[in-house]
């Protein structure tokens, strides 16, 4: 059974920062790249940034660049989403996602498994 469960969501003030974690179960974490996508309401899911299986490669959408950074720890089966200096336009329903491998990419089509999501909400 595939399980990826998000947590560390919350309410911030603009210009805070959160840290997102994914725990993941059921697959051979450190063979998927992993993703972290995030849907805000009436808009389409669009993708955040991806990290390859080993952990050595990295993208970010131009959006989030210099301000949030991915990791993941395979010994823990988990991966992490630092967002820093945090803007209202940030307000989403965060999704970590898994892919089976390929290149490292933040397309929705390329994930083959998803968690729950995680609410972030930033105010002005």
């Amino acid at each position: 059974q595939v399980q990826l469960v998000e947590s560390g969501g919350g309410l911030v003030q603009a210009g805070g920062s959160l840290r997102l974690s994914c725990a993941v179960s059921g697959l051979p974490f450190s063979s998927h790249t992993m993703g972290w996508f995030r849907q805000a309401p009436g808009k389409e899911r669009e993708g955040v940034s991806c990290i390859s299986a080993s952990g050595m490669s990295e993208n970010y959408a131009d959006f989030v660049k210099g301000r949030f950074a991915i990791s993941r720890d395979n010994a823990k089966n988990i991966v992490y989403l630092q967002m820093n200096n945090l803007k209202p336009e940030d307000t989403a329903v965060y999704y970590c996602a898994a892919a089976a491998g390929g290149a490292v990419v933040i397309e929705a089509r390329e994930y083959d498994f998803w968690g729950q999501g995680t609410q972030v909400t930033v105010s002005s």
